[in-house]
């Protein structure tokens, strides 16, 4: 049985499934700029724990602000 093909060039391209929906409905959300999202905590805690790192400190995510600011 060949691979599944995921095209992850843009959200228009890639159709969630059933189950991808489900998920979506099921996840527990927050500000991930508050801290809140508990997902965005656990990826940063663990991304640390594989690095031998502290957590990094937030930052502006997602913005485009030049960094001279």
């Amino acid at each position: 049985m060949p691979a599944a093909i995921v095209d992850l060039r843009s959200d228009t391209v890639t159709k969630p499934s059933d189950a991808m929906r489900q998920a979506m409905r099921d996840a527990v959300v927050g500000d991930d700029v508050y801290r809140e999202d508990p997902t965005v905590n656990r990826l940063q805690e663990r991304a640390a724990e594989i690095l031998d790192r502290e957590a990094l400190s937030r930052g502006q995510w997602g913005t485009r602000r030049p960094s001279r600011f």
